[in-house]
């Protein structure tokens, strides 16, 4: 869905169109399959297909043996975005949660339980992009938001094939994040960032991601949520809509889903609980084990020219 975005930007910004539409679209209640889909085309040699639970409990196990990590760092991420998602009329999962219902939640793969993943769902969510002079004789002539950078950046499908890939932490996350900052101009995101809508398929895929975005150190990650640093009142709130793990993960609609929250927070008119004074918001799509993500950051009205 980000990518989408981010080629309808570049159309317009290349003068191709006036006015171009991104959508992002998903359909995956009604499959007949159950259980959890495995990676068969990727499969490893040795270790033979592996699902999407089980590839980031890697993950979240390297942390817990790195930082010192708990299951209840990775609990405050849920209960964190289901509080969020609460407020939310288009959540799909309105439900608070506790610490206490995470950690009994049935595993699907060490250490990472049920409420430690976002939902399957159905969804679709579109955007439209044009050009200043076009947008300033619509019906949000006065507070429509920029596009500051949209980036991509595509790294190996199966990292369990390198040999420096430490799962501390997704590199294409990190390049396409840099390259984002750099085309936006921005040489502090933890203090410029107003708020992020990040990929939050898994507790641990949050944590990653914030230290990922330069928003906080790595090893920090747990210790900025579990401060409030990233509740939607905090220092930088991420997932203030309630993330994936509300909404669940439509695949190919979350990432145009992100941009139209984090506009909406921009122009003050967010559907759930709204994050004061920003001036800057960021989305961060990812897929795959890591290895495909997007990174958009978008301006209040009043960034612009």
């Amino acid at each position: 869905g980000l990518d989408a975005f981010r080629n309808a930007c570049y159309a317009v910004a290349a003068g191709i169109c006036d006015v171009a539409l991104a959508c992002g679209v998903e359909k995956i209640l009604d499959q007949s399959s159950s259980g959890l889909p495995l990676d068969v085309l990727g499969a490893h040699p040795v270790m033979g297909s592996v699902s999407a639970p089980a590839v980031f409990a890697l993950a979240a196990t390297r942390a817990m043996n790195e930082w010192g990590w708990t299951r209840e760092d990775l609990a405050a991420v849920a209960v964190k975005n289901h509080d969020n998602g609460a407020h939310h009329p288009l959540a799909h999962f309105r439900r608070q949660v506790t610490v206490d219902q995470v950690l009994c939640s049935p595993c699907l793969a060490s250490p990472l339980g049920r409420l430690d993943a976002c939902g399957v769902s159905d969804g679709a969510a579109a955007v439209v992009v044009t050009r200043p002079e076009i947008a300033r004789e619509l019906a949000h002539k006065d507070d429509f938001p920029w596009v500051k950078a949209v980036q991509l950046s595509v790294h190996t499908g199966w990292p369990v094939y390198k040999a420096d890939f430490d799962y501390l932490g997704f590199p294409a996350t990190r390049q396409a994040a840099s390259q984002a900052y750099e085309e936006a101009g921005i040489t502090n995101p933890r203090a410029d960032i107003g708020l992020a809508e990040v990929h939050d398929c898994f507790t641990i895929t949050e944590l990653l991601n914030i230290g990922d975005l330069g928003l906080c150190e790595q090893s920090e990650a747990a210790a900025f949520v579990n401060d409030g640093r990233a509740n939607f009142d905090g220092e930088t709130p991420i997932n203030a809509s309630g993330g994936l793990k509300s909404f669940g993960h439509p695949i190919g609609a979350t990432g145009c889903r992100m941009i139209y929250e984090v506009t909406r927070q921009l122009q003050g008119r967010a559907d759930g609980r709204q994050v004061n004074d920003a001036s800057f918001g960021l989305a961060h799509n990812l897929g795959g084990q890591g290895s495909a993500v997007a990174v958009a950051i978008l301006g209040a009205n009043d960034t612009g020219p």
